[in-house]
Formats: C-alpha cells, sequence, structure tokens
C-alpha cells in the first residue's frame, strides 16, 4: 500500500532544522507533498533564500526520511524560495518555539541518533552497539552511548566501567567519558546508577519509558557527532517512548543468520515504522564461525540478515562473524577496536561505521544559512535548545 500525503507529512517532523530546532513542518517550509501511483514521492520545500548552503543536507534528510516509508519507490525534491513575509513567519514560529517549549532533551541538534533493536534477546545487539560506536569514535568522532536496556544494562561491564555517575554544571547527570583513538565515547546507564548490579530493576513500563526520558533531559550530553541507544528487546515501551521523545532516530535492527530470529526481528522493523521512525539498516551478528583449520561453518544457519534487509528494503550493513576475540574484549573490559582491530569482526565494525558515517548518516554540516537567523534568535532569547 502506498503511503497518504498525511503519513508522509508526519515522516516530514522527522526532518529538523539542526539550528533553529524545529522540524520542516513546523517551521511552514514543506510546501506540498504529492504521492503518485508508482510509488515516487513528491515533496516541495520552500527555503529562506534558493542558495541556502542547507539545500543538500534538507534534500539528502527528507529523502532518507521519506524512503523509509513502505510503498515508497523514490523521492523528488522540488525547491522554492520564501518571499520576505514567509521569512517574516518562519523567524516568528522559531522565536516562539524557542520562548514558549521547554527543551525536550539535552540532546545536541547536531547529533545523529541511531537506535540499536532486536526482537528477542540473545543476538548481541549490547555487543553491536558498543563495538560500533567504538569504532566510530575511533574515527574520530564524539559518540554517546545509552543504554537504554533499564532492566538488562551490560555497557558498563563491556567498557570496563565500575564507577557512579556524579553530578555536572546545573545539577545534570555527567556521563562517564572513555577515550577511543581520535575520539572519545560518553556512556549512560543505569548500571551505572545502581548501589549493586546484581539487585534486579522492577519497574513497570511507565518507569521504564520515564528513566529513558531521564537520561535524555536530564543528562549534559554535550557536544556529540552521534548518539547510540542499546534498546532493550522487543517492541514495548522503552521502544514507544523513543518514538515520542525522539522522532528523528534512526533504527538498525540486529539479527542472527536463523530465519527464525529474522521472522522475529522484523516486527521490531514494523514498529518503528509505524512510530515513523527510519529503518537505517540490518547488522546480521554471529553471522559465521572460522576453525583454526579455516573451515567455515554456519552454526545459527544462513540467510536471516539478508532475508530481512531484501523485506524491509535495506541495506545488509554488516555481518559479523562469530569469533572468540568479541567475547573476549567484551569480558575484560576493553573495545574490540582497542582488543583486537585486525580480526574479522573487529574489520566487520569498522567497515559498519565507515558505511554509516559515510554514506547512510553522515555527520551533519552545520555551515548552512540559518546559521545567521539562529545569531538573532540567541541574540533575543538565548540559547535554543531541543
Amino acid at each position: 500500500m502506498l503511503p497518504t500525503d498525511a503519513d508522509v507529512m508526519a515522516t516530514l517532523r522527522g526532518v529538523v532544522d539542526p539550528e533553529l530546532g524545529a522540524d520542516i513542518v513546523e517551521l511552514g517550509m514543506v510546501n506540498g507533498v504529492q504521492v503518485n501511483d508508482d510509488g515516487w514521492v513528491e515533496v516541495t520545500v520552500a527555503l529562506t533564500i534558493s542558495g541556502c548552503p542547507l539545500r543538500v543536507q534538507i534534500r539528502d534528510d527528507v529523502v532518507s526520511k521519506v524512503s523509509g516509508l513502505p510503498g515508497v519507490a523514490g523521492v523528488k525534491v522540488h525547491f522554492g524560495e520564501m518571499n520576505q513575509e514567509q521569512r517574516s513567519a518562519v523567524m516568528q514560529r522559531a522565536r516562539k518555539s524557542a520562548a514558549n517549549r521547554a527543551p525536550a532533551t539535552e540532546v545536541p541538534l547536531t547529533a545523529r541518533i541511531l537506535a540499536v533493536a532486536s526482537g528477542k534477546g540473545g543476538v548481541g545487539k549490547s555487543s553491536v552497539t558498543v563495538n560500533l560506536a567504538s569504532a566510530l569514535a575511533a574515527r574520530g568522532f564524539s559518540v554517546g552511548v545509552l543504554d537504554a536496556d533499564i532492566w538488562g544494562f551490560s555497557v558498563p561491564r563491556m567498557l570496563g566501567i565500575n564507577v557512579r555517575l556524579g553530578a555536572g554544571d546545573g545539577g545534570l547527570i555527567r556521563p562517564h567519558e572513555i577515550e577511543v583513538g581520535a575520539g572519545k565515547l560518553k556512556v549512560v546507564s543505569m548500571g551505572l546508577v545502581v548501589d549493586d548490579e546484581d539487585k534486579a530493576i522492577m519497574w513497570r513500563g511507565l518507569m521504564l519509558a520515564k528513566a529513558l526520558e531521564e537520561f535524555l533531559t536530564k543528562v549534559a550530553w554535550g557536544d556529540l557527532d552521534y548518539l547510540l541507544l542499546d534498546m532493550p528487546p522487543g517492541t514495548g515501551d522503552v521502544q514507544m517512548a523513543l518514538g515520542r521523545i525522539l522522532p528523528r532516530a534512526e533504527v538498525l535492527v540486529v539479527t542472527t543468520p536463523a530465519l527464525a530470529a529474522q521472522k522475529v526481528a522484523i516486527r521490531v522493523a514494523d514498529m518503528a515504522r509505524r512510530s515513523y521512525l527510519k529503518v537505517l539498516g540490518v547488522i546480521e551478528n554471529m553471522s559465521t564461525f572460522t576453525c583454526d583449520h579455516g573451515e567455515v561453518y554456519s552454526l545459527f544457519g544462513s540467510g536471516g540478515g539478508q532475508a530481512l534487509a531484501t523485506d524491509l528494503g535495506v541495506p545488509l550493513i554488516a555481518q559479523v562473524p562469530l569469533e572468540p576475540a568479541v567475547s573476549a574484549a567484551n569480558d575484560s573490559g576493553q573495545p574490540l577496536s582497542v582488543a583486537a582491530p585486525d580480526g574479522a569482526a573487529g574489520a566487520a565494525f569498522a567497515a559498519a561505521a565507515d558505511r554509516i558515517a559515510d554514506e547512510l548518516l553522515p555527520p551533519v554540516d552545520m555551515a548552512g544559512c540559518t546559521a545567521r537567523m539562529l545569531a538573532t534568535v540567541e541574540a533575543a532569547l538565548g540559547p535554543v535548545k531541543t
């Protein structure tokens, strides 16, 4: 089935101007949406000036978001230029947003947000989150890691962190920082808050969603290029809260090669799309095992990752092999990019990080025409936050 015009407009609310702090629908920049019978979607966007340097960024974000809707064969973006009255209206909306809307999160608008999700436990989702984040940091990025699996937190142990989080300026929580290569990781987890990590956290759904909100609104994340969330398995309250609090997040689905796991993982993608979150791609974990004699074994079956990616119409970003170095790195508290960067699994995570940063979800380029508008807003009202 083709998406409706309303579906497209709702999805476009995930395209956020990184400097004005509002989405392009709220700012009145979307002049029209047309869904054609052949699956092509046309979106008309009005820019503040025709030569706006953010033109490419806006086009790419619109195409990325809308192309993630089921039934969309392609996206065409048409640009127009606002007249003086429309430009004044945009500034008025930006000022109203800055003055009246409380900060939704402390996550900077420039951060790319990637929720690492799975349909079931035991597929290595946390391992993928930690090692992918470390690979991105090794490239020189500032990467946040939010352990959103409130019940089953495991990120602190995988990164060798055993200190509690402290308070920073303004009463906000200060994330724990780890240098990795030329970059850094900023880590927040319930495991860094509780006194005893062996005690069960027996919370109902609303409390879990509130905990996620607290980690996004009460943590001094500072400058970030990427924020990776290690999501709990399944399609519960935390996943629904993410769609409400961070509508610009994109979802990375982790599965094993087993076709049974693929059938479960597809439900996560369905929930993401129902929440208007784009599914960025699939990572197949524990893909194959190579013994000391060079024989390759498919211990958990084969084809699940590619089948899932094909069903969803998204890329299979990586196939991470099953090797002892991954478990050893996780148990030792050292990222794989540090402990065994030359192994097959380390190379797979590095290649996945390269593809995400270079192609699928590149860092936001802040050189744009709205910078001058932002300066005007901040001079009048103070800094604009999300």
